[in-house]
């Protein structure tokens, strides 16, 4: 008994090998059909119009048999499309053992931008096109963080009330205008001054009439003393 399990020790290991070769068939052709392949990203990175952050994502090919160059970008879990890319045949003249990715050479502080990607063993890869060289693409950038929301203006000053003067007492509605001044009296001229009388001019000596008046008061003092006499 103990030499018959030996004999069948053999066989029986290489059917576990064939059974694991046939279990491990499926998914071996499904990567070789898909062209599976897990990108690791430690920075941003652009796939034409698809910006990747830092992390794990899963890159396959559609199950289409007419055009096998569009490529699907997954996140790890594979249970969500982030982009569908319609790329172009790539060709190099020396197949790898890994996957191969080439990136176009962009400034500094900008997202690297993916040019083509090639399965393990194959000499025909995917190249991804862009509307123009990726250092002019303003796309190959990382989208810049939200810019935080500017602060409100300060409100303006409240302009101060203004103060009511009080309303004069005044029992009319409107003052009365004042009276035109009285328009003064005219000025009375004062008269001419009287001509001076006329100087009659001198034409006789006074001393005839002084020798008149002498004559004239000696007869009055003749009559006075007559008359004095009479009365006595």
């Amino acid at each position: 008994m103990k030499r018959l399990l030996n004999n069948l020790r053999i066989p029986i290991a290489l059917s576990a090998v064939v059974f694991a070769a046939v279990l491990a068939a499926p998914s071996a052709n499904a990567d070789e059909w898909n062209k599976r392949t897990i990108l690791t990203v430690n920075e941003p990175i652009q796939i034409e119009d698809a910006v990747l952050q830092p992390g794990q994502y899963v890159l396959r090919l559609l199950d289409s048999q007419s055009d096998r160059h569009v490529v699907q970008i997954f996140n790890r879990r594979e249970n969500h499309v982030i982009a569908t890319i319609l790329a172009i045949p790539a060709e190099r003249l020396n197949p790898t053992g890994s996957t191969q990715f080439t990136f176009w050479e962009t400034p500094a502080g900008t997202a690297r931008a993916m040019r083509d990607w090639y399965y393990p063993g194959d000499l025909i890869g995917n190249e991804f096109t862009y509307p123009a060289h990726p250092y002019q693409l303003a796309v190959a950038t990382p989208p810049p963080a939200p810019a935080p929301p500017a602060a409100a203006p300060a409100p303006a000053p409240a302009p101060a009330p203004e103060v009511e003067q009080p309303a004069p007492q005044n029992n009319e509605a409107e003052a009365a205008p004042p009276p035109e001044p009285a328009p003064a009296p005219p000025v009375e001229q004062a008269p001419p001054p009287a001509p001076a009388p006329a100087q009659l001019p001198k034409t006789a000596s006074p001393y005839p009439l002084l020798g008149l008046s002498g004559m004239v008061l000696l007869g009055l003092g003749g009559l006075l003393r007559l008359r004095l006499l009479s009365t006595r």
